[in-house]
């Protein structure tokens, strides 16, 4: 480009070193009328091909000027502070004297219906947020979310004001949680059966050499066959029992298909509602609308499904009315929303927060893997699983996708 545009500012040149001679040509034959016409034409010709030259100049000119300056920022990219604060990625609240304002999308979503039950209380605990961070917790229509809220101090305009940031974190603390007690059941349940395969082994081995030692006295002979028997009954049982807990570790991937959900329902009716009309309870199924559909493993979503049934049942037993209530429906929000509902005692308030720990239960006999495997196989699908708090007694669990 700039070797073109050299040649063009020499070209001009020449054009006028001849537009000058044919004009001292011209001059001097002012006697000779053919050599002056003749000079004049020549002198037309050079200046009409002279500013044609000067325009092709011009353009280059621009056109190098146009190459050499920076490109402005895309108008995508170019954003007031108040458009970026609103699309940040955390809930943002201006916190000032007794008020507490929202300042961006996600926060006036997280308060928003479908989303934080009580946004006054919510809006007194960020109130009471200090400087440093801490975890705080709020009901939801999903069930308890946890978050974490962090707050600074400033003055605007000579007024003080606190700026706060509040992220939720449930679902992915969740997740970790998950990954975190797979890892320790497999550690555990590996260590445990090798250490107990030749315990039970050794027993029944040992009971086997007693039939053939029969100068042992009768009394020790029994005392051993019995101390023999209970270690491998112990053995046998305590296998057992670390089988069990095999599952949470060994849960397959899931192979999504789309889930009828009435189909669904219907099964799981069919399944269970005999056992509650038997003990003169009942058990009622609904989907709304009939159509509703999810893209998940069936057989997973059938199986947590059951288990929270099942849980339901256990938790009547004592009722004169049990009643158990699943429901299938689309939240506020856009959210498919599964609710599992019961009038039992529900579940104590300090509890609420181990209930989906493995190995913890609150059954007298219960070894703590149902709900634990529930919140599995829901999270493997893409969902959450939540207890909720029931303003009529008993327990809600709500699965969300």
């Amino acid at each position: 480009m700039a070797y073109k545009t050299e040649r063009l500012r020499g070209l001009i040149l020449l054009q006028s070193v001849g537009l000058a001679s044919a004009a001292a040509l011209g001059a001097g034959w002012r006697d000779a009328p053919r050599l002056l016409t003749l000079s004049l034409c020549c002198g037309l010709l050079l200046l009409a091909w002279q500013w044609r030259s000067s325009g092709r100049l011009r353009r280059l000119e621009r056109w190098e000027r146009a190459a050499s300056s920076p490109p402005p920022p895309p108008a995508s990219t170019v954003h007031p502070p108040e458009i970026r604060l609103e699309h940040a990625p955390v809930a943002l609240f201006r916190l000032s004297g007794e008020r507490a304002e929202p300042l961006n999308a996600r926060a006036r979503k997280l308060t928003a219906p479908g989303n934080s039950c009580d946004p006054a209380a919510l809006y007194r605990q960020l109130q009471e947020q200090a400087g440093e961070r801490r975890w705080i917790r709020f009901e939801t229509e999903r069930g308890v979310e946890r978050a974490l809220a962090s707050a600074s101090s400033l003055v605007i305009e000579g007024k003080p004001e606190r700026l706060l940031a509040l992220l939720p974190l449930e679902s992915e603390l969740e997740a970790e949680t998950l990954r975190a007690w797979q890892q320790l059941v497999h550690v555990l349940t590996h260590e445990i059966m090798n250490s107990l395969t030749p315990v039970a082994s050794l027993s029944r081995s040992a009971a086997g050499m007693l039939e053939d030692a029969p100068a042992l006295p009768m009394e020790l002979r029994e005392e051993l066959e019995l101390a023999f028997a209970a270690i491998s009954r112990r053995a046998d049982s305590l296998a057992d029992f670390v089988t069990s807990y095999r599952s949470l570790s060994a849960v397959p991937e899931p192979s999504p298909e789309i889930v009828d959900l009435s189909e669904l329902f219907e099964r799981l009716q069919a399944l269970t509602a005999p056992a509650w009309r038997a003990r003169g309870g009942q058990a009622v199924f609904s989907v709304e609308p009939l159509s509703l559909e999810l893209k998940a493993d069936g057989g997973q979503l059938e199986q947590a499904l059951i288990n929270l049934i099942k849980n339901a049942y256990e938790a009547t037993a004592q009722q004169e009315d049990a009643r158990l209530t699943v429901s299938a429906n689309l939240a506020r929000g856009g959210r498919l929303r599964l609710e599992v509902s019961d009038n039992g005692p529900g579940v104590p308030d300090d509890k609420v927060d181990q209930i989906f720990t493995p190995f913890y239960s609150t059954k007298a006999k219960g070894r703590g893997i149902g709900l634990a495997l529930v919140r599995q196989l829901v999270n493997n699908n893409g969902g959450t699983v939540r207890y909720a708090r029931s303003l009529s007694g008993g327990a809600r669990l709500i699965l969300t996708f």
